[in-house]
């Protein structure tokens, strides 16, 4: 089964997928995805109106995978799914790549970085070993007016 693009879908991401052979994933198909063998990047996408290097990671990206010193296949999480796993994978700004080795974490790669910075922390994190997953960031909301004035 393969997702749809959304109507708000950038259309550097759609290229993404179409020309470069990332797979759109949605909640049917992301664990099916992560469950395939071998190494694999999440690109944890937003809104580029409110996150510009989303549209700069997603042109990135493809080089990345050319540059780096293992191959790996791409997913792509759209904002809804990504907002929904961003915790699990401990992802704390946008856009980030997760890299996974056959369902297990590497790490991530979060925020827009120079080439040579991109190239080196993803290969660390590909001739790295899986870990266990980083602790779970819960955000918390107080239901009392804030005594800042």
């Amino acid at each position: 089964m393969i997702a749809i693009a959304t109507p708000a879908e950038p259309p550097l991401v759609t290229r993404l997928v179409i020309e470069c052979g990332a797979q759109r994933l949605d909640e049917a198909t992301f664990d099916a995805f992560i469950a395939q063998p071998g190494e694999s990047a999440l690109f944890f996408t937003e809104d580029p109106i409110r996150f510009r290097e989303v549209l700069d990671v997603a042109v990135i990206l493809p080089e990345l995978r050319t540059g780096c010193s293992r191959p790996f296949r791409i997913g792509v999480l759209p904002p809804p799914l990504a907002n929904a796993k961003a915790a699990t994978y401990g992802v704390r700004r946008w856009p980030a790549i997760v890299f996974l080795r056959s369902g297990g974490w590497l790490g991530n790669v979060e925020g827009l970085r120079d080439w040579n910075d991109y190239v080196a922390a993803a290969n660390e994190l590909l001739e790295g070993e899986t870990r266990a997953l980083p602790p779970k960031v819960i955000p918390v909301a107080s239901s009392a007016p804030s005594s800042c004035a």
